[in-house]
């Protein structure tokens, strides 16, 4: 691929397409939706709107992060604060389907009112070619998959554009470092749509969801030397008995994951020193409440996923 023709000419179509128009975008943070924020921005100018919907499910401090990175690019980013409306979506529920179902409809339905606010006739969004395979293929529902699989876009209000849904991950950073992304971003490892609850097994609650965040953080930080292709901290719906103060505690189960990847399609476990995954569960058991046992997954993708959910 030529990323710097790639930008030419994805940023002449966006121009075309919106016109005279405004655009939404919803920027996570993660290189993909990055890549499409710039090359709208690039296009449009003052004519695109980026927000960054703080959902309840991110990682810690993500909306801050972003909107300071992004005010480097001369891109200003607006935070919408729906993380009442995306728990209450998910109140009940235990289906890794049915989650991801629920918070598509919810992100889309954010999306339909804040482009209907913005005055904004068009969305762009950062689907990438793995996201449409799984979702057609059944494995599991991406949030940013509607048309491919036959939903309508303007059930929710939203004419989408999608400049990066060819690409697969590899490419989508070449173009980041030919926007001149800084590393952060354009080598920054993938975080699902869907945020933390794709990391917790069970019915997803503000509570399981902190549990899960500040697991997350240990994760990252130690692994972060590996540079894994992902790595993360997964909350089991199950408890185990464990010791605390001298008693007897029945607490949470953190799992570890670390992977390596080229399109995220298939993946290998990253192979930890004993040590460093011995430094990870004390930290764990120390710095995050309830939690009395931590796990290392070992399985590539197939037969699992890399997430859990």
């Amino acid at each position: 691929m030529d990323a710097r023709r790639f930008v030419a000419e994805k940023t002449e179509e966006i121009r075309q397409a919106v016109g005279e128009n405004r655009a939404i975008v919803a920027l996570s943070g993660g290189v993909d939706s990055a890549v499409v924020t710039v090359l709208g921005h690039h296009a449009l100018g003052n004519q695109l709107v980026a927000v960054f919907i703080d959902d309840g499910l991110m990682r810690e401090g993500e909306g801050a992060m972003v909107a300071g990175a992004f005010a480097d690019e001369g891109i200003d980013v607006e935070i919408l604060d729906r993380a009442e409306e995306f728990f209450a979506t998910l109140t009940g529920l235990t289906d890794p389907e049915d989650k991801r179902k629920a918070f598509r409809d919810t992100f889309y339905k954010t999306l339909g009112t804040a482009v209907s606010d913005s005055d904004a006739k068009f969305m762009l969004q950062g689907t990438i070619a793995a996201d449409v395979a799984e979702t057609k293929a059944g494995v599991k529902t991406q949030h940013n998959v509607l048309e491919q699989i036959g939903l309508d876009p303007g059930s929710y209000g939203l004419q989408i554009l999608e400049p990066v849904r060819e690409l697969f991950k590899p490419q989508v950073r070449e173009v980041a470092r030919e926007l001149a992304l800084p590393e952060s971003i354009s080598e920054r490892m993938p975080f699902p749509g869907p945020g933390l609850a794709t990391r917790v097994v069970g019915e997803v609650t503000p509570e399981r969801v902190a549990t899960v965040r500040a697991a997350t953080v240990i994760v990252e930080e130690e692994l972060a030397e590996l540079r894994p292709f992902q790595c993360m901290a997964v909350l089991l719906s199950d408890r185990a008995t464990g010791l605390r103060d001298g008693g007897r505690a029945f607490g949470q189960i953190i799992v570890v994951r670390s992977v390596e990847s080229n399109d995220a399609l298939t993946a290998t476990p990253t192979e930890v020193e004993w040590s460093k995954l011995r430094q990870i569960q004390e930290r764990i058991c120390a710095e995050v409440p309830g939690v009395v046992k931590v796990l290392y997954d070992l399985t590539p993708k197939p037969p699992s996923t890399i997430e859990y959910i």
